[in-house]
């Protein structure tokens, strides 16, 4: 059984936990040997250039990784190790594919339906895999996705699925990617009220540093109605079997 080690609210700030602000992050990468491999020989940790949007550069990818097992004191040459440079490069283009997606391309898909009252949508134990940008290690774990309709303006179910995805395969923070998930419910259906709650495990926690292998945080963030109407949210977390 999991242990809850922290909860973090995202209500306050959808972009808490992101140190430079910007929605993604980006470490710079500066490994001088891989320099000439991959760009035009100046050895200048600011030469950073970005494939083209929706794009990978996977020999790029391949030189960085082949270098790194240079680095580990690894021979990349060697029958085990010669294809993986490759075999990463792949991985992590799947893995980080929501990169290059955006979630109102499902969000957009909406249709109308009679509402009376408070007439609650939830979608819970929505599995996910994303990856930590601060060790690029995996963390995986649920989402449960709620929202209160205005004037009955839905979307489909697994459209949420589909926008959890859109954030989760990108470099994250679960903190980021909890607000994120709410923000973009907000902008596209427009709701009277949005409650996501993010569940998840980290490998970087489990593999390395403190090693705690059964340890689970959880991350919320609340918009709207459901924000302020506690007795609201309370039934949203009592359906999503949350506490």
């Amino acid at each position: 059984m999991a242990t809850r080690i922290g909860m973090f609210d995202a209500s306050e700030s959808s972009d808490k936990g992101n140190s430079n602000g910007n929605g993604r992050g980006r470490a710079d990468l500066h490994v001088e040997s891989v320099v000439p491999l991959l760009g035009d020989g100046s050895n200048q940790a600011d030469s950073y250039e970005p494939a083209p949007t929706g794009a990978v550069d996977m020999p790029r990818v391949e030189a960085a990784v082949r270098e790194m097992l240079v680095g580990l004191g690894e021979n990349p040459d060697r029958e085990g190790l010669r294809d993986t440079p490759a075999r990463v490069a792949r991985a992590y283009r799947e893995i980080l594919a929501g990169m290059h997606e955006e979630p109102g391309v499902h969000l957009a898909r909406q249709f109308s339906q009679e509402q009376t009252g408070d007439d609650l949508v939830i979608l819970r134990d929505i599995d996910f895999v994303s990856v930590c940008e601060h060790h690029f290690l995996p963390f995986t774990g649920r989402a449960h996705v709620a929202y209160l309709p205005d004037h009955g303006k839905v979307t489909g179910l697994s459209k949420l699925a589909r926008t959890v995805d859109v954030f989760a395969r990108r470099p994250q923070l679960q903190e980021q990617l909890t607000g994120q998930i709410a923000d973009a419910l907000v902008e596209h259906l427009d709701p009277r009220g949005v409650a996501v709650v993010v569940q998840a495990e980290h490998s970087c926690l489990k593999l390395r540093g403190a090693r705690k292998a059964e340890t689970e945080m959880v991350t919320t963030a609340f918009r709207g109605e459901l924000r302020w109407d506690r007795a609201l949210r309370s039934e949203v977390l009592g359906l999503m079997k949350i506490g």
